[in-house]
């Protein structure tokens, strides 16, 4: 009688306990995209005075004692050359005007391949999301990042332009150690202003991008030579 009644006891428990945090997790998920709506919001106006990947570039940084310095300039995208918008979107998300946030026909490449090697295989983030990602998240790969990525860009589209989401995008994203966004890309990659770049040059700096702390466009010939294949291939 007694073990009936304890179990009976911690049944009701767990219960409210599974109540309790469900109640909180909503909580928490509207706060969260409530402030990131917000955020946006906030970002039809004016540009962002700094991102999440940059925070965590600070943190990684203070906490293994490597000196870390920045350089940043927000220009606007009629100041970033053609070339270097056409490479891009064509190394990163060729569907990027033709889609909300999610480009289905990439992500069901991706399933098709994680089913045949029987692992996670990456690829398939749209400009969008990996925008989100440098807003809001980090560059630590988890399923709740990518979960979190695939809920925001939807947001994103319907919140901002597909231009304005293009001209933060190469304002804020990582293009060499602690080297942000397409003006200070061309400064310290070249030496030039992000106006004044060679079409060759632009495909270099857009082959890039999948791993900027680590490829320098000096040694893109390959992958410069496929994104400009794919640019002629764009009619641009």
């Amino acid at each position: 009688m007694l073990r009936r009644v304890a179990i009976t006891f911690a049944y009701y428990w767990l219960g409210r306990v599974r109540k309790s945090l469900l109640r909180w997790a909503v909580y928490f998920l509207v706060a969260l995209y409530g402030t990131c709506a917000l955020v946006l919001l906030s970002l039809k106006v004016f540009s962002p005075p700094s991102t999440s990947v940059r925070l965590q570039r600070q943190l990684e940084a203070f906490f293994t004692a490597r000196p870390y310095t920045e350089q940043s300039t927000f220009v606007p995208l009629h100041r970033i050359d053609p070339h270097l918008i056409q490479a891009v979107v064509a190394a990163e998300d060729a569907r990027f005007f033709h889609h909300y946030g999610i480009d289905w026909v990439e992500l069901q490449k991706v399933f098709a391949a994680s089913w045949r090697q029987g692992r996670f295989v990456r690829g398939g983030s749209t400009i969008t999301q990996q925008l989100m990602k440098n807003l809001f998240l980090t560059t630590y790969g988890s399923v709740f990042r990518k979960a979190l990525e695939l809920t925001l860009a939807p947001l994103a589209e319907l919140l901002l332009s597909k231009e304005r989401i293009l001209e933060l995008y190469l304002n804020v994203v990582e293009w060499g150690p602690g080297v942000y966004g397409a003006a200070a890309a061309a400064r310290y990659h070249y030496g030039l202003s992000a106006r004044h770049l060679s079409r060759g040059q632009a495909a270099r700096l857009a082959a890039c991008l999948p791993a900027p702390r680590t490829r320098i466009p000096q040694r893109m010939d390959y992958l410069s030579a496929e994104i400009l294949d794919r640019m002629q291939s764009m009619g641009r």
